[in-house]
């Protein structure tokens, strides 16, 4: 068995008997050829430059960024984690005024109702979630902002759409300052005043800018939302926390359907797929006591 040990200015290999024989090598670590010697008999080996190549390959590996490896699944998770003040808890996507108008009132209701909100959430934002994270850029994202904005039809889902993206766009300015660009995006944006920031193409804007890949990014989105509408359910007591937990496991898989069968298309496909869940919402202003925004 031979071992490297690597000097200033030296490659050596120390000796060690094998099968009754001995093997001995030296190299100048700058120079093409390896003189070992081997049974009494000696012959060049010219690997030094590979030495050298594989060395350099790992060094420059070593100095990749940190952001460029482990520290992406670090800012996913801290994307996706309820800390993150956007605000999102603030709103039930509608099931507050479901549940009082008694369309919601057992566990089986809210599951068909988290999965109406979920194939939903795929067929009209995923579009803007998947084009803002391709192209993340701030024309790129205005235009889909303006887009948005014309496609929501109640006013209530408008609004919590905005609150959410403006939040976001807020926290993430200021969290991920390793990217200028979002807090100079959300500075321009800001001071033209024509801007909507709406969530879905602001989430997108995010994960591309963070570096996520387009499937992942409409994932998270699909996450959160899923995320909310459980949360929501806990606080109207519709189910407690264990069964809360057990009814995210349950639909994770029929979101995952979801998501492959809305994923990766353009705008001009956006549509709603469960327009009484878009009634519902609008309703939501005109309940006489309310614990959520939407």
């Amino acid at each position: 068995m031979i071992y490297l040990k690597k000097t200033k200015t030296q490659i050596r290999v120390r000796r060690r008997k094998l099968n009754n024989s001995s093997c001995s090598c030296s190299t100048n670590f700058f120079s093409s050829t390896l003189t070992c010697t081997f049974s009494n008999l000696t012959f060049p080996v010219n690997f030094g430059r590979n030495i050298i190549s594989l060395i350099m390959q790992t060094n420059e590996e070593r100095e990749k960024p940190v952001f460029e490896n482990s520290f992406l699944q670090w800012s996913q998770w801290q994307l996706l984690d309820s800390i993150l003040p956007t605000g999102g808890f603030a709103h039930s996507f509608g099931l507050e005024a479901a549940v009082q108008s008694r369309l919601v009132s057992d566990s089986n209701e809210l599951k068909t109702f988290l999965i109406h909100v979920l194939e939903n959430t795929g067929s009209l934002f995923l579009p803007f979630v998947y084009l803002s994270c391709m192209s993340p850029n701030m024309e790129t994202w205005h235009k889909l902002d303006r887009i948005l904005d014309a496609t929501l039809t109640n006013e209530v889902g408008r609004k919590a759409s905005i609150s959410q993206g403006s939040a976001l766009m807020r926290v993430a300015s200021a969290v991920f300052a390793e990217i200028p660009s979002l807090k100079t995006m959300r500075d321009s944006s800001m001071k033209l005043g024509t801007v909507s920031f709406h969530h879905a193409p602001i989430f997108g804007l995010t994960c591309g800018a963070l570096g996520f890949d387009s499937t992942s990014s409409q994932r998270a989105f699909m996450f959160i939302t899923m995320r909310d509408v459980v949360s929501a359910a806990t606080r109207l007591n519709l189910i407690g926390p264990l069964g809360a937990a057990l009814l995210q496991h349950q639909v994770a898989p029929i979101a995952e359907v979801i998501l492959e069968k809305w994923m990766n298309r353009d705008v001009e496909e956006a549509c709603q797929t469960m327009p009484l869940l878009d009634t519902v919402q609008g309703c939501h202003g005109y309940l006489f006591s309310r614990l959520f925004s939407s």
